[in-house]
């Protein structure tokens, strides 16, 4: 099986409930431009393991590629909020810029 979705698929196929196989196969289906697939599998594997910031931060581009802007909002607020929590320092820098220029409007 030489194609990368296809295997994340069988993954998650033989393991429904496990958020790894989930955020694998959503990051893959994200990255090939398939953003409503992707967000199905994260807001599995976030519903599983809600903890999981960059899980979060995903779904906020999700959202963000899909313009709705105040779920992208909500879900970076969420993904801050565990970036502090976790003492992620990069990516909490990252996220209160991203949420001050949408929120500016910039």
């Amino acid at each position: 099986m030489n194609d990368p979705l296809a295997r994340q698929r069988n993954l998650v196929e033989q393991h429904p409930r496990n958020e790894l196989a989930r955020f694998s196969l959503g990051k893959a289906l994200y990255d090939a431009g398939d953003i409503p697939g992707a967000r199905e599998h994260l807001e599995v594997a976030l519903a599983i393991r809600p903890d999981w910031m960059v899980v979060q931060i995903l779904l906020g581009r999700c959202h963000l590629a899909e313009g709705r802007g105040a779920e992208a909002v909500a879900a970076f607020e969420r993904a801050l909020d565990l970036a502090v929590a976790q003492h992620h320092e990069g990516p909490q820098a990252e996220l209160e810029q991203l949420l001050s220029e949408l929120k500016s409007g910039a």
